[in-house]
């Protein structure tokens, strides 16, 4: 079996892609280094597709396709569970900003409010 042209093309665009995002800031290290890796891998199973028939027989699937699409399917749940993640952060963090941004504004309409030791002596 051959080299697959066009997997071995796509995979390459994709390394390319999130060069490029990553060269312009858009995409993070953390995560660069991810689609980099998944990249690579599917270089690999281009390059070697018997690779990919022999974990599919290995880990009982009947086709390597069914055991590509499952990898990416599981890869894509946890990406998702990861973005999750970092959203329920910001969340938590905006509204924390938004908090003390009330509390700053209140303080420079009314003046400043009584420290925590008690009322000033001023």
């Amino acid at each position: 079996m051959g080299i697959n042209w066009v997997g071995l093309v796509a995979s390459l665009l994709l390394a390319a892609f999130v060069a490029e995002l990553l060269r312009r800031g858009i995409l993070r290290e953390r995560f660069a280094a991810l689609w980099v890796a998944v990249s690579a891998l599917l270089v690999v199973v281009a390059l070697a597709p018997g690779l990919l028939r022999w974990a599919a027989d290995t880990l009982g699937f009947e086709l390597p396709a069914n055991l590509l699409f499952f990898a990416a399917i599981l890869f894509l749940l946890l990406v998702v569970v990861q973005l999750s993640y970092e959203v329920s952060k910001l969340e938590a963090r905006t509204r924390r900003l938004a908090e003390d941004l009330a509390l700053l504004r209140a303080e420079v309409h009314d003046g400043p409010t009584a420290s925590a030791d008690g009322p000033s002596t001023s």
